[in-house]
């Protein structure tokens, strides 16, 4: 009798910088099943599905035109308030929604996990697909919105900065990948730390200008706004969809190399938590 010889060989990980990369690809499928778990099936006992992706940004944006444009009368650099809110809330729903998501990755998945073994960063990576798809539903609702303001006569233009769009989303997709990971091995010991989360978005999205130009910051206080790393990707995307924003081509770099650090933190921190995350959960 002939025996087959062994296809797939589990062995544990050790040491530095062993992140299994390349076994992401033998897993594709799986990362498409969980998209689609994460994007339609969780929508399939409601009653108005993933329309709830247009009536979000929807309905934040009239809060956010009525309290912070009307009420607060807070700057817009000209550009109609509703565009102006609408694509600050939509880019940061998306960044928040990714590193919100890959946070919950050891809690929300301990059932399946615990029994059966594949490589773990499928789950986080199929969490910021699925958040990209509702991001995509999103941005199309803000193109139609932006074409009615165009033809109503509003002065709102793309600018050769979308083409580095793409590039911007991508830092905010990496940002909400490595803050999510990091999140996630740190709650496997310490669960408090997941109260923090929703808090630390909150607080963050004041500091980073989604309601507000970088323009309307004080002199004294803009190299304070300049320190965040967001800033420029939320004033790139202003100035590449509407015409407006102070962005600066090094920033943005520096806001990517900066990203790029991190995810590599985040994996050596993941890999490391899921050794044992199965104790501690």
């Amino acid at each position: 009798m002939t025996t087959r010889p062994f296809e797939t060989v589990i062995e544990p990980s050790g040491g530095w910088f062993n992140w299994r990369l390349r076994q992401l690809w033998r897993y594709r499928e799986l990362i498409a099943l969980f998209v689609w778990r994460d994007f339609v099936a969780v929508y399939k006992q409601t009653i108005l599905g993933p329309a709830w992706h247009i009536l979000q940004p929807l309905s934040t944006t009239l809060v956010f035109t009525v309290v912070f444009g009307r009420i607060a009368q807070l700057s817009t650099d000209g550009i109609p308030p509703v565009l102006f809110y609408m694509l600050g809330t939509i880019a940061w729903a998306y960044f928040a929604n990714c590193l919100d998501n890959t946070s919950k990755t050891f809690i929300t998945n301990a059932s399946i996990l615990g029994k059966v073994y594949f490589h773990r960063l499928v789950i986080p990576l199929a969490a910021v697909a699925s958040c990209a798809i509702a991001f995509s539903i999103q941005l199309l609702l803000f193109l139609a919105t932006l074409a009615f303001y165009r033809l109503s006569g509003a002065d709102v233009h793309f600018t050769a900065w979308v083409a580095a769009a793409p590039l911007m989303l991508a830092i905010l997709a990496g940002y909400g990948l490595a803050g999510g990971i990091i999140v996630c091995a740190m709650t496997s010991k310490y669960r408090d730390l997941r109260h923090a989360v929703a808090f630390g978005l909150q607080l963050m999205m004041y500091l980073t200008p989604v309601i507000y130009p970088l323009s309307s910051v004080p002199s004294s206080l803009t190299w304070v706004s300049r320190l965040n790393p967001l800033t420029p990707v939320f004033e790139g995307l202003r100035r590449a969809f509407l015409g407006v924003g102070v962005v600066d081509a090094q920033d943005l770099v520096l806001s990517g190399i900066l990203m790029v650090g991190l995810v590599l933190v985040g994996l050596e921190l993941f890999t490391r938590a899921e050794r044992n995350f199965m104790d501690s959960v």
